[in-house]
């Protein structure tokens, strides 16, 4: 008996860290199967394997990932991860928190590099942990940072990055600020130390601008530094606005004392998806604003991509990145709500 309440706890500890640590914690909505949905993959190649007892306990049990691959990501690719899951393995919606246990986007790209595994992957209807033996061979959401590149680099490991859908990299400032609108010129000038009042671009006059940062090598930080910045430095006199999670930016522009003070960068499908907050509104750049149409059209300055990453040599995940791309892979792209790449010119 005793036994069988420890593998009991540890099966609850591994669900209850997969859902209260990682990507979970920075999404405050609910994430269900549309009312519309569409099964789109039949006799899918990419399966489960077999199940085992847990040492020996037939109480629980550790199930094989089998040709599906193990895979980790960026908080913004959540949905995807639940889609294709539904897709490929047909897991009820209540097993999908705990098979989806993306550990964002650094922890995720150090378990793919250094061929670690993500321990946390449970399917809770079955009593069952996938294997936490097998590593990360699939890595969904943003592009490596340099110093990911450089980790793979030093690890002797290739990356490579199949680009699946698009997404726009939006600024945020509190619902009440005035300012609808910044320039890259603005925003640059911001970040480097140069602006610091909101009487400056338009908004408060005697207004301080706090221009919150994420941390080095979060997705959202590096597409700051690649996308926007483009080799011009940060400020390090902005050191003390570093906000931890996505989820911690938006409520410190849209709930902090100083929130209408407030800038700060995510990616539009996170504030529209994952985490929505009407104390918060999304800006225009250079006059264009980021809508779905201004993404399409290329009209938008800050359009990015997210990528599935694997390591080179890796046939299991280069298949599974292959069909992503493929008319049915990016359907299933679409349905979970994403601007799929073969959409756009």
């Amino acid at each position: 008996m005793k036994r069988l309440l420890a593998m009991t706890g540890l099966l609850m500890l591994l669900v209850t860290s997969a859902l209260g640590e990682g990507s979970w914690e920075h999404i405050n909505q609910p994430l269900q199967r549309p009312e519309n949905w569409q099964r789109y993959v039949g006799n899918s190649l990419f399966t489960l394997g077999s199940t085992a007892p847990y040492e020996g306990d037939p109480s629980i049990s550790v199930v094989d990932f089998g040709s599906y691959p193990s895979i980790d990501g960026s908080t913004v690719c959540v949905p995807l991860g639940m889609e294709l899951a539904r897709q490929h393995l047909d897991l009820p919606e209540n097993d999908l928190n705990g098979f989806v246990a993306f550990s964002t986007t650094h922890s995720a790209y150090e378990r793919l590099i250094g061929g670690l595994p993500n321990p946390t992957v449970t399917l809770a209807s079955q009593h069952a942990m996938m294997d936490p033996t097998r590593p990360v061979e699939l890595f969904l959401g943003t592009e490596p940072s340099q110093e990911e590149c450089q980790l793979a680099e030093d690890a002797g490991v290739e990356l490579v990055k199949v680009p699946f859908c698009y997404d726009a990299f939006v600024f945020l400032v509190n619902a009440q600020n005035p300012v609808e609108g910044l320039t890259l010129s603005q925003i640059r000038e911001i970040y480097t130390g140069r602006l610091v009042d909101w009487g400056q671009v338009g908004g408060t006059k005697n207004l301080a601008i706090l221009p919150f940062q994420r941390p080095k090598n979060s997705g959202s930080q590096t597409a700051m530094e690649n996308l926007v910045m483009q080799g011009v430095a940060l400020s390090g006199a902005q050191s003390n606005y570093i906000s931890d999670g996505m989820s911690d930016l938006v409520a410190q522009i849209g709930n902090y004392d100083n929130g209408v003070q407030s800038l700060g960068y995510s990616y539009l499908y996170y504030v529209d998806v994952l985490y929505k907050s009407g104390d918060i509104k999304v800006l225009a750049v250079d006059g264009v604003a980021p809508t779905e149409e201004n993404l399409r059209s290329g009209a938008y300055p800050f359009t990015t991509c997210y990528y599935a990453v694997y390591r080179k040599g890796d046939d299991r995940a280069s298949a599974f990145a292959g069909w992503l791309v493929s008319e049915e892979g990016q359907k299933c792209v679409k349905q979970a709500g994403y601007i799929p790449i073969s959409e756009v010119q």
